[in-house]
């Protein structure tokens, strides 16, 4: 005979609570704690599951010593989509289960309809809980042609699922989403802290006992974070954010968490009427828009994960009309554009205080690679003055707070980007000379260690 009673989980946190709380004990939010009923089942009930037709992993369930596990590489799966191989370390790894999370309407759904529709080698599984069978047909249809070991399921239960799941036995599943789908086992709305929990750990279980990679979209909150609770980040294999500004057609797939690869590496693609398209060069994009020469720009070498980037930085400095002067930022940290310009008043002798200031990262990219600070320390200087900086030069370097040009990370990788686009000369931190041969590389690496000596060379 089946249980219930009542408790309370934080919304934020899924912290579980026998009574109300006003603040939760574990991430000291207010007012997130929201009353669920669940049905305890008799034990074994939801993994009670006859997998026939799955080959079970061998070892399972049984203890070893550590020297008889077989080592060398996991077994992956290549897909069309060179990106989202590069995210997932090098393609999906078998039994894996991969969390999706992006914003409404960005193109996650989008992109793994076309990543299942590309994989005409193996047998996809599609579960859409929001969508209908004929708008998910009239999207497949703009993007690609289906074939014929691609299956769709529109179905919440989860119960149902897996009795599909069963007579298909597909090679990879796809669930779309996972705030959605409901279990019997718990007695709560969908897309509640318990219920969510609940369905990953299903299809957790699902995807470890028969080796099959499952996808998982979810949708995000206000400020970002992903919907539900934090546990679910820890349940998964590999979190993945899809982001993007709606008025651009950039989409950024970003790793933020992956037990089977790295962390720091990106995919970048281009929303197009006919779905997602891989941008192969994105630094030859992001400045191809540049005809005039004008004061206030300058080319930033940067890193995006492991991927070099070379992005444009715009600046715009006029007096102040309102007296108090304004720091805006546009995919930059104000808070380091307003070091900087500290950095340019104590160091430079530059009176911004009276100007109000304005900088965009053009593309809409956010950049956080503080590489990118000699790029914005010219543009800053170069709008100040109303003199260009000398076109086909690019900057790299981090700004320090006595107005050194300090060293990072990866150079030659950064010189060689710039170098391929056709740059003829780059301006580094003198302290990334060491062990850097200049020979290697067609283009004039110009090496400075203050402030002054940038403003000397170019805006003098």
């Amino acid at each position: 005979m089946a249980k219930s009673k009542t408790v309370f989980f934080c919304q934020n946190c899924g912290y579980e609570s026998a009574k109300w709380l006003g603040k939760c004990p574990s991430c000291q939010e207010w007012n997130t704690f929201v009353e669920e009923v669940i049905t305890k089942t008799p034990a074994g009930a939801p993994a009670a599951r006859d997998w026939s037709g799955y080959t079970p992993k061998p070892g399972q369930g049984k203890t070893i010593p550590l020297q008889q596990v077989s080592g060398g590489e996991e077994i992956r799966t290549i897909t069309p989509d060179q990106e989202l191989n590069r995210v997932l370390g090098g393609g999906i790894v078998a039994g894996s289960l991969i969390l999706v999370a992006g914003e409404p309407g960005i193109g996650k759904s989008t992109l793994f309809l076309q990543t299942g529709l590309q994989m005409d080698s193996v047998s996809t599984l599609y579960i859409s809980g929001e969508e209908s069978e004929q708008q998910i047909r009239m999207r497949a249809d703009r993007i690609t042609a289906p074939h014929d070991r691609f299956y769709l399921l529109t179905e919440t239960n989860t119960q149902v699922i897996f009795e599909e799941i069963r007579k298909i036995r597909p090679d990879l599943v796809i669930v779309d989403s996972i705030q959605t789908l409901h279990t019997p086992y718990v007695e709560s709305s969908p897309g509640s802290v318990s219920q969510i929990r609940e369905c990953t750990a299903e299809f957790q279980r699902f995807a470890k006992e028969t080796g099959t990679p499952v996808f998982l979209i979810g949708h995000i909150t206000k400020d970002g974070s992903i919907a539900g609770p934090k546990i679910l980040e820890h349940i998964v294999d590999t979190v993945l954010q899809f982001e993007g500004d709606q008025h651009y057609t950039f989409r950024i797939l970003r790793t933020t968490k992956n037990r089977f690869g790295s962390t720091s590496e990106l995919g970048i693609y281009e929303m197009t009427g006919q779905g997602l398209r891989i941008v192969a060069n994105p630094s030859q994009l992001l400045i191809a828009q540049r005809e005039d020469i004008l004061s206030g720009t300058a080319i930033a070498a940067t890193l995006e994960g492991l991927r070099p980037l070379l992005v444009e930085v715009q600046a715009l400095v006029t007096p102040s009309v309102y007296g108090t002067p304004q720091r805006t930022a546009t995919g930059f940290d104000n808070r380091r554009l307003q070091l900087l310009l500290a950095v340019l008043e104590k160091r430079g002798g530059f009176h911004f205080g009276l100007k109000d200031v304005f900088l965009n990262i053009a593309g809409g990219l956010k950049i956080e690679d503080p590489s990118i600070d000699l790029a914005v320390l010219c543009a800053l200087l170069s709008s100040y003055e109303d003199i260009p900086l000398p076109p086909q030069t690019c900057f790299t370097g981090e700004v320090g707070l006595s107005g050194e040009i300090r060293a990072v990370g990866r150079i030659e990788q950064r010189i060689a980007e710039a170098a391929k686009l056709g740059f003829e000369k780059m301006v580094i931190s003198r302290y990334n000379l060491k062990g850097l041969d200049r020979s290697l590389y067609p283009i004039d690496i110009v090496a400075v260690g203050k402030v002054e000596e940038v403003y000397q060379l170019f805006l003098k």
